[in-house]
């Protein structure tokens, strides 16, 4: 028995149009898009996972308070890193990089800019980076900048050979995002089905949901594949697609 197919799936998120059904009723191909996530208050979703980074970054604290006026949040893909980040610069006024394509901040235009703090996503350390992030550091610390950083992997784990990056780096409070509970797992799902539009009855979610490993990555994956596949048929998801999806993903029905 299948979830009841329903009718397409409109789409008005101010994105360019990526899909339309020709008169025979025959879906024209998705063209490809990026979704920016939607990052607010409302939409964080709080638990034990979360609580310790929470504490530290959500709750008021002065981020001067922390050693060395540094903070690095670490832990899998969408585990909320950036969502806590992003929340972080937004009330601090933060000048936010995110490093995910590779390119450190430039020093002088954060000298000449003047923020209040920093934040930097998606750190990822190569060798050319070394002396960046050295600088950077050193100029958040002479300029009493606050400093928050997110990253896949504790600073334990970069490959940093500077001795002096390797001392900055060991004096920097580091901060775990554990693994996603259940229900965050759940909340998240459908948080990320309703920022992009997309339509998936509370069953079929909750049946996908049963099966998907318990990982928030996972949960990232299955919406972006449901998402595309959506937008190539023009209907909702049903379960004959689910399990096509997860089939593709390498997971057990």
């Amino acid at each position: 028995m299948t979830e009841q197919e329903g009718p397409p799936v409109p789409r008005d998120d101010g994105s360019p149009t990526a899909t339309s059904l020709q008169k025979d009723g025959r879906a024209q191909m998705a063209l490809p898009f990026v979704h920016r996530r939607k990052f607010d208050v409302g939409s964080f979703v709080p638990a034990p996972s979360n609580a310790h980074a929470r504490t530290l970054v959500m709750s008021g604290t002065d981020p001067h308070a922390w050693p060395e006026g540094r903070l690095l949040l670490w832990g899998g893909a969408g585990c909320g890193k950036t969502h806590m980040l992003s929340l972080w610069a937004t009330c601090h006024n933060a000048l936010l990089v995110d490093m995910a394509q590779g390119q450190m901040p430039d020093i002088m235009e954060i000298v000449e800019r003047q923020p209040p703090a920093l934040a930097l996503d998606s750190v990822v350390v190569s060798e050319r980076d070394e002396l960046p992030l050295l600088r950077l550091i050193n100029l958040s610390r002479e300029r009493r900048m606050p400093l928050l950083m997110a990253s896949r992997l504790p600073a334990s784990r970069w490959q940093v050979s500077l001795p002096d990056l390797n001392s900055r780096l060991r004096a920097t409070m580091a901060v775990e995002i554990m693994a996603a509970e259940d229900v965050l797992l759940e909340r998240l799902m459908f948080r990320l089905l309703a920022e992009r539009q997309l339509t998936v009855s509370h069953r079929l979610t909750e049946w996908l949901l049963q099966r998907l490993p318990r990982e928030a990555a996972a949960v990232l994956e299955l919406v972006e594949r449901i998402d595309a596949l959506t937008l190539a048929s023009g209907v909702a998801l049903d379960r004959r697609q689910a399990e096509g999806l997860l089939r593709d993903m390498r997971i057990e029905i």
